[in-house]
């Protein structure tokens, strides 16, 4: 599963989504800013206020860290 955790006027939230999106990874997009639970939630998981984080079934990617990503999801 994949979770990307953002808002609505976040360029890198934007970038990282569109990444996912052109590699056929399905995504749930969690808008922190929107949704009080799913705030709370990424707090919970990546002890971060900033935005994207992306959880790849557990493993927490702060930022858009594109190697990272690739590396999670074997897209190299």
């Amino acid at each position: 599963m994949v979770k990307v955790y953002s808002t609505t006027t976040c360029p890198w939230c934007t970038k990282a989504k569109s990444y996912l999106a052109s590699k056929n990874i399905d995504f749930i997009d969690a808008n922190v800013q929107d949704d009080m639970n799913a705030r709370d939630e990424m707090l919970n998981l990546s002890h971060q206020n900033g935005v994207p984080v992306i959880n790849i079934d557990g493993n927490i990617v702060i930022g858009f860290d594109k190697a990272k990503i690739d590396e999670l999801l074997n897209l190299s």
